[in-house]
């Protein structure tokens, strides 16, 4: 159920203003005693703390996050790095360059560059029915499987009510004592999807209706149902889909899947979250979080290395990869009133990038999973920041802004 519980309110829910970090006193001293990092190869000042991504970095550690590694790539292949904040509000340490993080809705893109593989190998179409596949799971109070395509859940324009919303109607659910008792639990996707299907859509698509179509709302039980449309399609759960179509052909060592497993991979850093009514600070860092809509743990390096290979046609087809960047407005998506959604992926206007930035991103209890990526693949950027806080708007919008301008700045200042 903790799955679930962080998916509500991180990125896994997205919507535009994420509930990101804010944090206590003693986080933005360790940004002060502790935060700054070196550059790795490629650092332009030879000094630490001297560069712009570094300035970065520590400002969002100032707006409260308890710690965090961005890398950049630029266009001539270099990588940079930095770091800022603290391992463990406790014990101190640099966050490591190369921590393992869960990446939350990102994952949301790795799912789909494996359904659109299936749809260029002519196992799947995008205009399938959810009830072709997966007969009698999407019905009842309105919902009808026989009127969503696999477009519709791949880019949010099903109408289909968010499981999570439902899970976390009742503020009781959050709270600490709620998140240890729970923290072990696991969902099957079957229970998700049942559970959504207590609620009435917003919507219900309609192929003689163009507007229908282009509705959008975030909704993680669309990415749900595609985690059980590639198993039906293929005979193999998701994870293994992803294992062999992305990340064994990209070399990704250090991206894997969770399934019912609490625990995040070593090396890595605590992750906190400040509950709803609370001063304190909760370690969040365990929590089952295996599902296709968020279950992935990365590192930069590698989101760095599979968003270039997304975006450079090694992972699709042209024709694929076109479908994945034809857009729908998305206002309450992360990112801003202009930003716009594809199939498993987004962009926004970057103010002076003419190109704007390929992203998605991804929160989970205590933890902030950002990247961007021109749309040639060239220039990449992602990054881990460490602690989440709800209930505190003004600070997490301060978070999220610091956050996607370290981001951007890395982006679209990397062709030089």
């Amino acid at each position: 159920m903790l799955t679930t519980m962080r998916k509500q309110w991180g990125r896994l829910v997205r919507p535009r203003v994420a509930l990101v970090a804010a944090g206590v006193g003693a986080a933005v001293v360790g940004a002060t005693v502790l935060g700054s990092g070196a550059w790795a190869q490629g650092d332009d000042s030879g000094s630490v703390g001297g560069t712009r991504l570094q300035r970065d970095a520590d400002a969002v550690v100032g707006t409260g996050a308890s710690g965090l590694v961005v890398r950049a790539r630029d266009a001539g292949g270099r990588d940079r790095e930095a770091r800022a904040g603290v391992r463990d509000l406790d014990l101190g340490g640099r966050v490591p360059f190369d921590a393992y993080y869960r990446i939350g809705s990102d994952t949301k893109t790795f799912v789909a560059v494996a359904a659109l593989q299936l749809v260029a190998e002519g196992e799947l179409a995008l205009d399938d029915t959810v009830e072709k596949w997966l007969p009698g799971v999407v019905t009842g109070h309105g919902n009808d499987g026989s009127r969503i395509t696999i477009r519709n859940l791949l880019q949010h324009t099903s109408g289909l009510p968010n499981y999570t919303d439902i899970l976390f109607s009742d503020p009781k659910e959050l709270t600490p004592e709620n998140y240890r008792a729970k923290r072990f639990t696991a969902r099957t996707p079957e229970q998700q999807v049942a559970l959504a299907m207590t609620r009435a859509p917003g919507w219900l698509p309609d192929a003689e209706d163009p507007g229908s179509e282009t509705r959008w709302a975030y909704s993680n039980t669309n990415y749900v149902l595609i985690g059980m449309i590639i198993e039906r399609a293929t005979g193999h759960p998701w994870e293994q889909e992803i294992h062999e179509r992305i990340i064994e052909p990209l070399g990704l060592r250090h991206t894997l899947t969770l399934g019912t497993s609490a625990y995040v991979p070593q090396p890595t850093a605590t992750a906190y979250l400040q509950f709803p009514g609370r001063d304190d600070l909760t370690d969040t860092t365990l929590q089952v979080d295996g599902g296709a809509d968020g279950g992935i743990v990365s590192t930069t390096t590698d989101m760095n290395t599979f968003l270039r290979a997304l975006m450079d046609g090694t992972l699709l087809p042209p024709k694929q990869l076109e479908h994945m960047r034809t857009t729908v407005p998305a206002p309450d998506f992360a990112g801003g009133e202009k930003a716009r959604y594809g199939l498993g992926i987004a962009w926004r206007p970057v103010d002076g990038c003419d190109t704007g930035v390929w992203y998605h991103g991804g929160t989970s209890f205590g933890t902030v999973s950002e990247a961007a990526v021109t749309p040639d693949g060239e220039v990449s950027a992602a990054a881990a920041v460490f602690t989440t806080r709800f209930g505190d708007q003004e600070r997490s919008a301060e978070q999220e802004k610091a956050t996607y301008g370290m981001i951007e700045r890395a982006v679209c200042g990397g062709r030089g």
